[in-house]
C-alpha cells in the first residue's frame, strides 16, 4: 500500500515538473560538453598580440570592463557596458555580429538552464528540489528487478547511476543558495582596481590566453577565469601576477570542470542517464494513461 501511494506521487511531481525538468535536463546535457570546447583544439587567432590589437581598434577609448575569449571560435567579446559586448574575429580583428553559433547554442542553453529566460530562477531551484524528491522515493521504493523493458531501463538507470543522479542536482541547489564550501575571493584593497589591458598582459604572460574565459571585475578586483590544466580556476588579477582563489567545488562538479575530459565524460554520462530518466517515466505514464481509456471505454 505504501509503495502504491509513493509511485502515485512519484508519478505526479515528475508531470507538475515535467516541463522544466526536460529544460534543465536537456540543456544540462548540451553544457556538459562546453568544458570540452574550452580544454580542446582552440583557434591559433587567439594570442596576446592579437587581443591588445583588438582592444586598440575597437575600443580605443579603453572604456571596456571586461573581455570574453572563446578559443574555440577564435572570438573576443569585449564588454563595452553592462550587457553590451562588442565582438571581434581576431584572425582578420574585424567586427563580427555575434561570437558564432556554437557560442550563441552555449550561452542560450546556460540562460535556459539558470533561469529559463524568465527571470525565473525560483522555478529552477523548485525543479531542483522536486528532482531530489524524485530520486529520493525512486529508492524508498526499494531494488528493482532489471528487465529489458521501459519500466526495467527506468529503474535500472536509476539505481545504476544513482551516485552521479543524486551529485548533479545536489550541486546544483548549492549554487543557488550560493553553497561553496570556500572562502569567498578577497574584496579589493580599496585602491584602483588594475586597468583591463594591463591586467591581460598579467594573465598572457603566464597562460595562453585561448585557455581564458574570461576577465572582468568581482569583488572589487578583477579576476580571471582560466582553464589550468584541464581544471577551471578562478584567479585575482594583480600588478605582481596571479593569485588562485580557494575552489569552488559545487560548481566544479555541478559544470564538469574538475579534470578535463573525464569530468566531462562524468556529466555527459550523467545527463543521458537523466534524460533516460524522464522520458522513460513520461512514457510510461502515457502508456498506463492509454492502457485505461479502452477500458473505460468497453464499461
Amino acid at each position: 500500500m505504501l509503495k502504491a501511494w509513493l509511485l502515485k506521487i512519484h508519478r505526479w511531481i515528475t508531470l507538475i515538473f515535467s516541463i522544466p525538468l526536460a529544460i534543465l535536463i536537456v540543456t544540462g546535457l548540451v553544457l556538459s560538453f562546453e568544458p570540452a570546447l574550452t580544454s580542446g583544439e582552440v583557434s591559433k587567432a587567439v594570442t596576446l598580440q592579437s587581443v591588445e590589437a583588438a582592444l586598440t581598434k575597437h575600443d580605443p577609448a579603453g572604456a571596456a570592463r571586461s573581455v570574453v575569449v572563446r578559443g574555440y571560435t577564435g572570438v573576443l567579446s569585449i564588454g563595452l557596458r553592462p550587457g553590451e559586448f562588442a565582438h571581434v574575429d581576431l584572425a582578420t580583428n574585424e567586427a563580427v555580429a555575434s561570437p558564432g553559433i556554437l557560442a550563441q547554442i552555449i550561452t542560450t542553453s546556460r540562460r535556459l538552464h539558470e533561469t529559463l529566460l524568465l527571470d525565473l530562477g525560483w522555478l529552477v531551484t523548485a525543479s531542483t528540489v522536486a528532482m531530489l524528491v524524485l530520486i529520493a522515493l525512486g529508492v524508498t521504493m526499494g531494488w528493482p528487478r532489471l528487465r529489458h523493458s521501459l519500466a526495467g531501463w527506468h529503474k535500472g538507470t536509476g539505481w545504476i547511476l544513482l551516485p552521479l543522479l543524486i551529485l548533479s542536482p545536489l550541486t546544483g541547489l548549492l549554487l543557488a543558495f550560493g553553497v561553496t564550501f570556500a572562502t569567498p575571493p578577497a574584496a579589493g584593497s580599496g585602491a584602483p582596481a588594475l586597468p583591463l589591458r594591463e591586467a591581460i598582459r598579467v594573465v598572457g604572460g603566464q597562460y595562453d590566453l585561448s585557455r581564458v574565459t574570461w576577465i572582468r571585475p568581482m569583488r572589487g578586483a578583477l579576476r580571471a577565469r582560466v582553464d589550468d590544466g584541464g581544471e577551471m580556476r578562478l584567479f585575482t588579477v594583480t600588478a605582481s601576477g596571479l593569485q588562485a582563489t580557494p575552489r569552488n567545488w559545487p560548481r566544479l562538479i555541478h559544470e564538469g570542470n574538475w579534470h578535463g575530459y573525464l569530468s566531462v565524460f562524468v556529466n555527459v554520462v550523467t545527463s543521458a542517464g537523466l534524460v533516460i530518466l524522464i522520458s522513460t517515466g513520461l512514457l510510461l505514464w502515457a502508456r498506463r494513461k492509454l492502457r485505461r481509456r479502452p477500458s473505460a471505454a468497453r464499461a
